[in-house]
């Protein structure tokens, strides 16, 4: 290979650029070998397709291409545009059947050319075709659930400018860069809009106002081997400068009856391959690159071997009307002819994964907030409806592939192995999709037999949220309230503690035998109010496990109090802490922190507060928040630096992942974050957890309050072993918006336990068995009295 790569490289071109000479004279085999390599360093198994539906705006076209039938001429009788009404029908279909993006793709100014689009235009109340098409776009992105890709031809800074506040994406091809196909007798002669100068300064505006484009090249109309190239290194150089090009398509031409070039040859197979590796090898591994697999059915793994790592837009409801005659495959064949080349169909928006994660610097606002909605972690699109705290019925992901990716099965053996995952590694896991995810599920699952059996644990406990007035302002969380603020769910509440008190002997009475304490950061708290807390319950409830405060909690208790934090938690513990949530972590990355709690403590604070506790012999539970803003790296970074700190103190009793919920956090209203997980993801937290903190930390936990019971279910199949408290009370998911309850009692929990083939084990908070007496009781607990939300002291006295 290293040969190879010496001879595609030439003396005026970057050492990593293949040279114009190599890439005309290699032969095809060498060439395709090495797209293929290059391919997969970018893309990996992936190949992804958009679920679209076409939205033939209008066929009149000012142009005159020598091989297009999609562009008409007037007729009596027929609508030169779509109406509005036929636009949203057409949208509507694609909506009902999946779809995620609307392309619209129309003729080139046909105002210019033709007085009945003028005429047209002016009866629906608008002076262009760009005007109008910026209406509609509009029109499908307010009224529907799919993002508008746009294909308008040649426009103005203005035009794009205004299209991109309505659209995901837009895009144009290039098609050549040959000047020689507009003279006489070529294929663009007499179309003004398919001069190369336009139709790149087209694609400089649109990485000039950062809109995420597609472009493309056509072969087969005229052009030499050598001009594609020129076309390519065009293109490549555009998006060195500006970055915007989020995808190349290599298109055959297929001669169609009634134009210029009914007779003309189409480009072979051989064609086809040795342009898409040419691309390949010149855009290099991260750029996408596609073929439309109706133009060149029955060899779809020879385009794969190729270099492609997209199928383009396919519609299960409108027809290709650039090529009627070439009809869509279906996607479930699609998926299995991808599969069978070793290759994971994946769905992918109108704006590709790259642009997605980064939405507040390519996209509107309004567009952005869409996306991040549709998206994944990864960008793509999310697979289902489901999101955490809904009863939406979680789906599993579908397997096509019968292969496992061979890097997937050396990282697993590295994790069982007991070694230390990298940050790739790990995000590799949490790619995994289709054979490769069940694959790592099915690892996780094995390790936690290893681990645990088929004991599957939980504790009957209480949360006991005393405030939720808070003097922080984290973006994610519905809970806090701020002194006099009664937005979103309930009002304000600072419980008296002798109702902290009542809950906790209620909560004994009942069969518990830990209570869970936190709350927000309220103003007037100080140290002695943590310490109150603990003694009021100790005092109450000796044999009471006071589990409380995290490290954000410890922190300002010492501060109140002048003292350190270890000088803090020795008071906590002789008062009568035994031990800590792992809380207030949310995400151990200060890049993400940074957005979505930027005045809370960083992760060295945190960590710091863990470590203190763990040296005086308190041991903590470890979190992470999951499925907002941040990234699979992030998640990476966070579970080595729980692992890191285990290996050194030992501390921490279970890893409990926490998927976001997303329904009234403030930050998913204001539309900056995701949905929380997707299903998919969700799950393989848990599993990646089993195997990249094995063999440090043992317990994985799932939460039903979040993952509901059938997906909490999933997690116990997936490497997790411990399904966490009955709770009696919850507050903070349910501020969220959790449709999941506040209490799942023992017999419940046992249940469900059961119902996958696992033994339930009844728990105390340090993971050893409860005396026969606690279970007894909390089978036969008493309903719960109704709780007293007592109201702020201060305005309480004011009223």
């Amino acid at each position: 290979m290293g040969a190879m790569i010496e001879a595609m490289n030439g003396s005026n071109v970057s050492p990593n650029e293949p040279s114009p000479e190599w890439l005309l004279r290699a032969p095809l085999a060498e060439l395709t070998e090495a797209a293929e390599r290059l391919r997969d360093e970018g893309h990996g198994r992936v190949i992804t397709y958009s679920r679209k539906v076409f939205i033939p705006l209008t066929k009149l076209c000012r142009d005159v291409c020598h091989y297009c039938t999609f562009a008409e001429r007037p007729r009596a009788g027929s609508p030169a545009y779509l109406s509005a009404e036929e636009v949203l029908a057409i949208a509507r279909a694609g909506e009902a059947a999946g779809c995620t993006e609307a392309l619209f793709t129309l003729g080139d100014k046909p105002e210019l050319r033709y007085r009945a689009a003028r005429e047209a235009l002016a009866s629906l109340g608008h002076a262009s075709t760009i005007e109008y098409l910026r209406a509609m776009s509009a029109l499908v992105l307010r009224e529907t659930g799919l993002l508008p890709h746009l294909n308008p031809g040649v426009m103005t800074r203005e035009d794009m400018a205004g299209l991109r506040e309505v659209s995901a994406s837009q895009g144009i091809m290039l098609e050549s860069a040959s000047e020689r196909l507009c003279e006489p007798g070529g294929v663009h002669h007499g179309s003004p809009d398919k001069h190369p100068a336009v139709r790149l300064e087209t694609l400089r505006l649109a990485g000039e106002l950062r809109v995420p484009f597609t472009t493309g090249i056509l072969i087969g109309i005229g052009e030499t081997r050598a001009e594609r190239l020129d076309a390519l290194r065009a293109i490549r150089d555009l998006h060195a400068a500006y970055g915007h090009i989020q995808e190349v398509i290599i298109q055959n031409f297929r001669a169609k009856p009634g134009t210029k070039r009914a007779d003309a040859a189409e480009p072979d197979l051989e064609d086809m391959l040795w342009t898409i590796a040419a691309a390949r090898l010149i855009l290099g591994a991260e750029m996408n690159i596609q073929a439309p697999p109706n133009l060149s059915p029955g060899v779809y793994p020879r385009l794969i071997a190729a270099g492609i790592n997209d199928w383009g837009g396919v519609s299960p409801v409108t027809p290709d009307h650039v090529n009627p005659e070439a009809p869509w495959p279906a996607i479930t064949e699609l998926s299995r002819r991808s599969a069978e080349a070793g290759k994971l169909l994946v769905n992918r928006l109108a704006v590709y994964p790259a642009y997605a994660r980064q939405a507040a610097n390519w996209l509107a606002p309004d567009v952005a907030t869409r996306v991040r909605r549709m998206s994944d972690a990864e960008g793509l699109a999310r697979e289902d409806e489901w999101s955490p705290g809904t009863t939406v019925p979680p789906r599993p992901p579908a397997v096509q592939a019968t292969t496992i990716d061979p890097h997937i099965e050396d990282i697993i053996a590295k994790a069982k192995d007991g070694e230390r995952l990298d940050e790739p590694e790990i995000v590799r896991l949490f790619a995994a999709r289709d054979a490769d995810y069940q694959r790592v599920i099915t690892a996780a699952d094995d390790l936690r037999r290893t681990m645990s059996g088929d004991v599957v644990r939980y504790a009957v406990n209480r949360n006991i949220n005393y405030t939720n007035i808070c003097y922080y302002r984290c973006r994610f969380c519905a809970f806090s309230k701020g002194k006099t603020h009664e937005a979103l769910r309930g009002a304000p509440y600072d419980l008296a503690l002798e109702e902290i008190v009542r809950r906790a002997v209620e909560a004994w009475d009942r069969g518990a035998t830990e209570v869970c304490l936190q709350g927000g950061i309220h103003p007037d708290y100080t140290g002695e109010t943590y310490l109150g807390i603990c003694r009021a319950i100790k005092a109450a409830v000796p044999d009471m496990h006071i589990h409380a405060f995290s490290p954000l909690e410890v922190t300002q208790g010492a501060a109140t109090l002048g003292l350190t934090v270890p000088a803090f938690l020795a008071r906590l513990k002789e008062a009568g802490l035994g031990t800590l949530p792992g809380t207030a972590a949310e995400i151990l990355d200060d890049a993400v922190r940074a957005i979505i709690c930027p005045d809370k403590v960083n992760t060295k604070s945190w960590l710091d507060v863990v470590r203190a506790a763990h040296r005086l012999g308190l041991r903590t539970t470890s979190t992470i928040m999951y499925g907002h803003v941040e990234q699979p790296i992030s998640w990476a970074r966070h579970l080595l630096t729980l692992r890191d700190l285990q290996a050194e103190t030992g501390g921490f009793t279970e890893f409990v992942p926490l998927p976001f919920v997303h329904m009234e956090a403030p930050m998913y209203l204001r539309g900056a974050a995701r949905r929380g997980p997707t299903f998919r993801e969700a799950v393989l937290m848990h599993a990646v957890a089993r195997l990249a903190l094995h063999p440090h930390i043992t317990n994985i936990q799932t939460s039903w309050v979040k993952m509901g019971p059938a997906g909490a279910a999933a997690c116990l199949k997936s490497g997790a072993n411990d399904l966490g408290g009955t709770l009696m009370n919850e507050s903070i998911s349910r501020a969220a918006g959790t449709e999941h309850g506040q209490e799942f009692p023992p017999q419940s929990m046992e249940n469900l336990i059961r119902s996958i083939g696992r033994m339930p084990i009844q728990r105390d908070t340090l993971y050893r068995p409860v005396p026969p007496e606690r279970r007894a009781t909390s089978f036969h607990a008493a309903p719960l009295a109704p709780v007293t939300q007592t109201p702020p002291r201060r305005l309480a006295a004011a009223d």
